[in-house]
């Protein structure tokens, strides 16, 4: 079990960059897949990025390829992602989530993204 706490969200203009940290407890956190998924107001849950436990293999999705960089560092128990050139359509509350092949098991309380057009 590994406990998520996500900051790092605010308001932003239109191509502006943030920068979002999800802090760990819990010694095992290395053992762990990280990711980062969004909700936007009225839509589903979607995934955003994720990234291997070593740092070794990172995923996006299509719309954050280029402009988003996921990366952890596992002696501060934080994985971070770095927006930038954010869009409106990036607005939505972000989470952090910790998982293992059975699934992404352990979730952040989220931290709002606004992009101001």
């Amino acid at each position: 079990q590994v406990q998520l706490v996500e900051s790092g969200g605010g308001l932003v203009q239109a191509g502006g960059s943030l920068r979002l940290s999800c802090a760990a407890s819990g010694r095992t956190f290395s053992s762990y897949a990280m990711a980062w998924f969004r909700q936007a107001p009225g839509k589903e849950r979607e995934f955003v990025s994720s990234i291997i436990w070593n740092g070794g293999n990172t995923y996006y999705r299509d719309s954050v390829k280029g402009r988003f960089t996921i990366s952890r560092d596992n002696a501060k128990n934080t994985v971070y992602l770095q927006m930038n050139s954010l869009k409106p359509e990036d607005t939505a509350v972000y989470y952090c989530a910790a998982g293992d092949t059975t699934g992404w098991r352990n979730w952040g309380q989220g931290t709002q993204v606004t992009v101001s057009s």
